[in-house]
């Protein structure tokens, strides 16, 4: 039982600990405050005002660099819960 509860925890924790990094990388709707460091290039939006709208689509937000704590938690719960629904 306490495996069980374990992994559903570890499964909710890394899917909590992904949505809280995407909420921290700042606000979407306006691209130019949270990406006008001097070291990255100026987003390709499709219009000049602030939008969510990009030019083409992409999955930038599920980058392992960025999420690889909340992946292997979530891969951790999920073989635990998996390992108790086995034996």
């Amino acid at each position: 039982m306490a495996v069980i509860l374990i992994g559903a925890l570890l499964t909710v924790a890394g899917v909590v600990y992904m949505a809280g990094a995407v909420i921290g990388r700042g606000r979407l709707s306006d691209p130019k405050s949270s990406l006008a460091t001097p070291d990255r290039p100026a987003p390709n939006l499709a219009t000049t005002g602030p939008t969510l709208e990009p030019r083409r689509r992409g999955l930038g937000f599920f980058g392992l660099s960025q999420n690889w704590p909340g992946l292997l938690m979530m891969g951790v719960g999920l073989i635990m819960l998996l390992s108790a629904a086995v034996f």
